[in-house]
């Protein structure tokens, strides 16, 4: 037994306690990440936020952020959600929002020329979208002016919400960095086939091998950009929520209308009145996001409501139903051409790739061709080698009767002499060459039959 400890003896002197981080700390730091904001006006920033952080400001689900986490493998997919477009196309990571695009991976090398692309291009829209007020010559502001220059450019042509130029430039960029991979592949894909049917050696084959991996991975990804394409093209539901601006049109519509917090809609399926909850405090909520934005907060704001303005002008032709259940007239014919002319492209790099694997499987089969003939020609060589030494062995076998300890008169030199065992061995040894002979013509003529 331990006796009592003296007074003053501190069990822990000497050793240093262990400290534990609180689980507030860690969670504080968890899921934290350096973002890139690309604002309407074109001036970017990079801020630090959570997950939370991200989908309290664009409103997507915690699923639709995992697609974006470069640690997870996800398919390249492009998803349309109520306030924002989700954008996971090989190295391009964002999220599109009705005035902003946040960039995930933007410190990325590769990331770099695509970003500023997408600055030029909304600049671009910044400036072709931007209110041209005049005055006249009382005084006036003319404003109809100005709003008429936000359904087209000065030489007519229409211009694109600011959601599909941020998409347009995501798209330009996967396609083209895909087919300029395929290019460099079949550039050097083509002279090492050529120098394999040449000569084959080990390192001919350790190139095309390398490859024909390259050749597979591209080629799987280029087909899951198809994919994603080919599966917004084939519904038109997908497409209409990606109508970001027209969608907060709609609200603003609904806002501008209704004096109270209920709007009455006439539902055509069952000519019934439902009372629908126009969710006004959540437009509120989202005007003053916009407002506590850090860059270029006032002319964003009110070019996003000058953008919904034009937006209404636009809801004339095709309806789509929302997630919100209001039926809004939507017209998926702007996105629908732009989705398929980068579809056609990318087609196009997936026909290139399918290309030059059917060139590589037709060297593949070349070669395997004059493998298989040089394995015949060891194959006939072998069976010469085999006859001729069935015809040596059974020279051999003359020879080695002649070796025993017999008494013949060929041995008798009074008898036979020596040109009588002479004659004997020309003889053999023409037997012999005359079996040989006889044994390959008639091998070469049973091939011949066959």
């Amino acid at each position: 037994m331990r006796g009592p400890r003296p007074e003053g003896f501190d069990a822990n002197a000497g050793h240093s306690t262990p400290t534990f981080p609180t689980g507030g700390s860690r969670k504080k730091g968890m899921g934290v990440r350096t973002w890139l904001v690309l604002c309407s006006s074109g001036k970017d920033q990079a801020t630090e936020a959570g997950k939370h952080t991200i989908m309290r400001r664009t409103g997507l689900p915690a699923r639709d952020l995992r697609i974006l986490d470069p640690l997870l493998s996800y398919p390249s997919t492009v998803l349309g959600r109520e306030r924002a477009i989700v954008i996971n196309l090989e190295h391009i990571k964002a999220i599109i929002t009705v005035q902003e695009v946040l960039i995930l991976n933007s410190k990325d090398p590769s990331v770099s020329p695509f970003i500023e692309e997408l600055q030029r291009r909304i600049r671009c829209h910044h400036h072709s979208t931007k209110p041209q007020e005049g005055v006249n010559t009382e005084g006036a502001v003319q404003g109809e002016a100005g709003t008429s220059q936000l359904s087209g450019n000065q030489d007519g042509s229409k211009v694109l919400p600011f959601e599909f130029v941020a998409l347009e430039a995501c798209l330009e960029a996967a396609s083209t960095s895909l087919e300029s991979e395929a290019v460099r592949l079949e550039l050097e894909a083509h002279p090492a086939l050529d120098k394999l049917t040449i000569k084959i050696s080990t390192l001919n084959l350790e190139r095309v091998r390398q490859l024909k991996s390259r050749l597979v991975a591209i080629t799987g990804r280029v087909q899951k950009v198809r994919d994603a394409l080919e599966h917004l093209l084939n519904d038109d539901e997908d497409m209409a929520d990606m109508y970001l601006t027209d969608k907060l049109a709609q609200k603003l519509e609904n806002s501008s209308v209704s004096s109270t917090d209920t709007v009455v809609v006439d539902l055509p399926e069952d000519d019934r009145h439902f009372n629908i909850f126009v969710f006004i405090n959540d437009l509120a909520r989202f005007r003053a996001e916009v407002s506590s934005e850090s860059c270029h907060r006032g002319s964003d704001a009110h070019n996003l409501l000058m953008r919904a303005h034009s937006a209404l002008s636009r809801n004339s032709c095709g309806t789509c139903s929302t997630r919100s259940g209001v039926t809004c007239k939507l017209n998926v014919q702007e996105l629908e051409m732009l989705l398929e002319a980068y579809f056609v492209q990318i087609d196009g790099t997936l026909n290139k790739l399918s290309t030059l694997r059917e060139y590589v499987d037709d060297t593949e089969d070349y070669i395997n061709i004059m493998l298989d003939g040089k394995q015949n020609n060891l194959l006939q060589m072998g069976v010469v080698l085999t006859t001729a030494t069935l015809v040596m062995s059974l020279f051999i076998a003359v020879a080695g009767v002649f070796g025993m300890n017999i008494n013949i008169e060929l041995f008798n030199d009074d008898v036979a002499g020596p040109g009588r065992f002479m004659w004997t061995v020309i003889g053999g040894t023409a037997g012999s060459l005359f079996l040989y002979f006889g044994a390959i013509g008639w091998y070469k003529q049973s091939r011949l039959l066959e």
